[in-house]
């Protein structure tokens, strides 16, 4: 058995010393010969590989579909991921992908990746993807699909986008609106993420040259959530690199916490001012367009998931959600996970995914 196909983790301690010193030279073999690789940056993990296809592009961001050879259930699903994170965290990898996993429920999958912000992008505000970005996706989808409307889906930040949205354009074609880990009410976020405003420091001096926030300054927030957690990883790292499988996760996982995108400085003032200051999505003060946004307008299905153990959108900012919108069928999901378990891992490829398509899937159409 060559040291790659040698059973990693899980195996009995041999009783024989020489299988025992045998099973750990070849641990160690092993453990070397992956780090080699790794420091190397050979055969890096694959990220974001399910098949898909542009549909548009709308300056940074793209419209991606996905393939699915077997659709079942309509109507077609929006991916919206955050503002501040790379996309691919919502198809990780090949079984640890939620984009994956509602293809295999027989879903059509569409994904909006906002891309990376440049000089070009340092005006864009909340409206920018609330009122034309995310209007757009959604009519495009809807029309595609003959009038099928969209289940439009929001983790994080791409949460806020979704939830503004709805809200404010109650007739456009959304049939279901799904939110995880979507913070409102901030005054339970952390405070190493509310380190800007009138409390601390000057927003403008957190903007850089292209007038956007600096992609090191938001993994310096998200790192000052957890200061040891490097190290933690690390340590971690040195006791199971022997293990290939492991190794690509860590690979996978890492090159997502640790690749930040700028976060347009429109949007960041108007965190700043409108969620930071004022509160204005839990108590209901949110003027976006000129327009008052009320969550009561929120009248189609709605499921709000959040996690027992989010440090970065801890419950107690996003669980007042159901009880804000209009919807008769306004569902919580409290899941023992944290920000990123909630959708990766074995427990949220074993339990949370399928009990959130089952939510999806009970407020969907079987397709002939």
């Amino acid at each position: 058995m060559s040291p790659a196909e040698r059973p990693a983790t899980g195996t009995q301690t041999p009783t024989d010393p020489i299988s025992f010193m045998v099973e750990q030279t070849t641990r160690s073999m092993q453990a070397g010969w992956n780090l080699t690789k790794h420091m190397l940056g050979v055969d890096k993990a694959k990220t974001s590989q399910s098949p898909r296809d542009e549909v548009y592009r709308d300056g940074k961001a793209t419209l991606w579909h996905y393939r699915c050879d077997n659709v079942t259930l309509g109507p077609p699903v929006l991916l919206t991921p955050s503002l501040v994170s790379r996309a691919f965290i919502l198809d990780l990898q090949p079984g640890n992908s939620l984009v994956e996993h509602l293809i295999g429920r027989g879903f059509d999958v569409y994904m909006i990746d906002w891309g990376e912000p440049d000089e070009a992008d340092a005006a864009n505000t909340l409206e920018t993807y609330t009122h034309d970005m995310l209007p757009r996706a959604v009519r495009t989808i809807d029309e595609l699909h003959n009038g099928s409307g969209v289940t439009l889906f929001g983790y994080c930040f791409g949460g806020i986008l979704t939830l503004l949205y709805a809200a404010s354009h109650p007739h456009d074609p959304i049939v279901n609106l799904v939110q995880l880990a979507t913070p409102v009410d901030f005054t339970h976020m952390p405070s190493a993420m509310m380190i800007a405003g009138s409390n601390g420091i000057d927003p403008e001096h957190v903007i850089d040259q292209t007038g956007n926030v600096p992609a090191s300054a938001v993994r310096g927030s998200f790192t000052l959530l957890t200061p040891t957690a490097d190290l933690a990883t690390i340590a971690g790292f040195f006791e199971k690199v022997h293990d290939d499988r492991f190794l690509g996760n860590y690979q996978a996982m890492t090159s997502w916490t640790r690749d930040h995108v700028p976060f347009p400085g429109g949007v960041f003032r108007q965190t700043v001012d409108l969620f930071q200051e004022r509160n204005a999505i839990a108590t209901n003060a949110l003027v976006l367009d000129g327009e008052p946004i009320d969550l009561n307008d929120i009248t189609v299905p709605f499921l709000n998931i959040l996690g027992e153990k989010d440090h970065i959108v801890p419950a107690a900012s996003t669980e007042p959600l159901a009880a804000l919108v209009g919807s008769a069928d306004a569902s919580e999901l409290r899941l023992e996970a944290g920000h990123v378990g909630m959708i990766i891992g074995s427990g949220a490829t074993k339990r949370h995914m399928p009990v959130i398509s089952d939510w999806i899937a009970d407020r969907s159409r079987k397709l002939a």
